[in-house]
């Protein structure tokens, strides 16, 4: 089974902000560690976003791929 944060990390969007429109999963890794150290956001959004962080801190983007195969098609 697919854990849902990682399945909305490939599909959402970003909201607001320089990287609006942006999967969630293509923000940039300098704008996500601006994000840590100023402070996520509540709710959702703030999940998502340290969710990718932690992905991209540990290099570990490469699992993510199979997710955005599958769910690009249902874009």
């Amino acid at each position: 089974m697919e854990n849902e944060v990682l399945v909305e990390v490939v599909t959402k969007r970003m909201p607001f902000g320089k990287y609006k429109g942006f999967l969630i999963c293509d923000i940039p890794e300098h704008y996500l560690v601006w994000m840590k150290r100023e402070g996520f956001p509540d709710g959702k959004l703030g999940m998502w976003l340290s969710t990718m962080y932690e992905i991209k801190l540990n290099g570990l983007e490469d699992l993510l791929l199979p997710l955005r195969k599958k769910y690009a098609k249902k874009m």
